[in-house]
């Protein structure tokens, strides 16, 4: 290289081992041809995650809890089955006492006070709703049902007033189990509710029957009226609430972040636990098609309840678990930034397979699945993503936390 008069005083001063390195840094030595110049820079690929996902317990001391929901200020409200609503800290160190206000609930088996969701107008309304197993009285006392209410939350987070039912399962049975009770309020402004099949075998095939309130999808207001354009809206003798119809016991419903569409998990029998796109008017053949067998049956030699897995008329599942059964539970779409390979999943808590599912999507087809977080060993009731981009977890126990999953 081409060295000007003052540099090469400078190189002239400096030790022989010492200037063969200066000589290097600047581009130099020897007889080396110079390197040809690099292209132009293209786009930069998204960096790798450094480190793994991980758990981390963000609150604990809930009893029993069933469904949460984030407030606008970060915090969360967290259902207890045993009927008790609680606040949570936006920094998860402090469960509040009980708030006041909520309603009886029929709290056996499967049954108490179970999700929640916020009013999308919460920050000026303070409107929330819950779902819960309501006991009959009078002429229907040892029965119950799912139903949903609404009421307001004050400012102090301490009660709700104004509490009033606009929605309540028909009819009532005598039953401790599948109350269903997803809460998923729509873009237009109405509010899903899954309810289960009731699950006694007697029971059941009402979820075929269009005047029965069981194995359903209801669609409503928010002040508990019928929306025109629902599917069975002046059809003979059908509930007019009515989405769609054919289901055994949806825990777990989320929107599609894309399109709008509400889509459901659904428990099965023995094996045939389902994840649908949960579409207008459409039949989804419990029980007369499943991929699931009778308890009691030998497993993975055993016919499916209904004798088929599906069939003309059946909307078949997206994507199903066989021959044992995981119980999904809470689902959640991610669209976070946090976790940029996860970016598009579902995810699904699973109660009886102590897991988190993640689905990665291609479209509305489920392309891949995986159990995560199963060194947890925890009974997953819900999945929610936070304001802030982690992923949340609800843990199903008497001691129950919310697992936090972080990087």
């Amino acid at each position: 290289m081409n060295l000007t008069a003052p540099t090469r005083r400078r190189a002239a001063r400096l030790p022989v081992a010492l200037l063969s390195l200066w000589l290097v840094a600047c581009g130099g030595g020897g007889s080396s041809p110079s390197p040809a110049p690099s292209p132009a820079p293209g786009p930069s690929p998204a960096p790798a995650p450094t480190t793994p996902p991980r758990a981390e317990t963000f609150a604990s001391g809930l009893s029993w809890p069933w469904g949460m929901v984030f407030l606008p200020d970060g915090s969360m409200l967290v259902t207890e089955r045993g009927g008790q609503l609680k606040r949570v800290s936006a920094d998860g160190r402090s469960v509040s006492a009980p708030i006041s206000g909520t309603p009886a609930v029929d709290a056996g088996g499967q049954g108490g006070l179970l999700d929640v969701a916020v009013a999308a107008d919460f920050a000026t309304s303070r409107r929330i709703f819950l779902s819960f197993a309501e006991p009959g009285i009078g002429a229907e006392a040892g029965t119950n049902g799912t139903a949903v209410g609404t009421a307001v939350l004050n400012a102090g987070f301490t009660a709700l007033t104004g509490w009033t039912v606009i929605f309540r399962q028909s009819p009532k049975v005598a039953s401790q189990g599948h109350f269903g009770s997803r809460l998923v309020l729509a873009r237009d402004g109405t509010l899903f509710v899954t309810l289960g099949d009731r699950q006694s075998n007697s029971e059941r095939v009402r979820a075929q029957d269009l005047s029965a309130g069981h194995g359903k999808v209801m669609r409503i207001r928010t002040d508990g009226s019928v929306p025109g354009d629902n599917p069975f809206v002046g059809a003979a003798g059908a509930q007019a609430t009515i989405w769609s119809y054919g289901h055994r016991n949806m825990q777990g419903a989320a929107l599609h972040p894309t399109t709008g569409e509400l889509w459901t998990s659904e428990h099965g029998p023995q094996g045939g636990d389902e994840v649908n796109r949960t579409l207008a008017g459409r039949n989804y053949g419990w029980p007369r098609v499943s991929y699931g067998c009778e308890y009691g049956t030998p497993v993975g030699a055993c016919p499916p309840v209904g004798n088929a897995s599906t069939g003309a008329g059946y909307e078949p599942p997206l994507t199903w678990w066989v021959p044992t059964s995981i119980a999904p539970s809470g689902m959640a779409f991610y669209t976070g930034s946090r976790f940029p390979e996860w970016q598009g999943s579902l995810f699904v808590g699973a109660l009886a397979g102590r897991a988190l599912w993640r689905l990665a999507l291609a479209g509305n087809a489920v392309a891949s699945r995986e159990a995560l977080f199963t060194d947890l060993n925890e009974r997953i009731r819900d999945v929610r993503q936070g304001p802030d981009g982690w992923l949340y977890l609800l843990t199903d126990s008497s001691s129950g936390r919310i697992v936090r999953i972080v990087r």
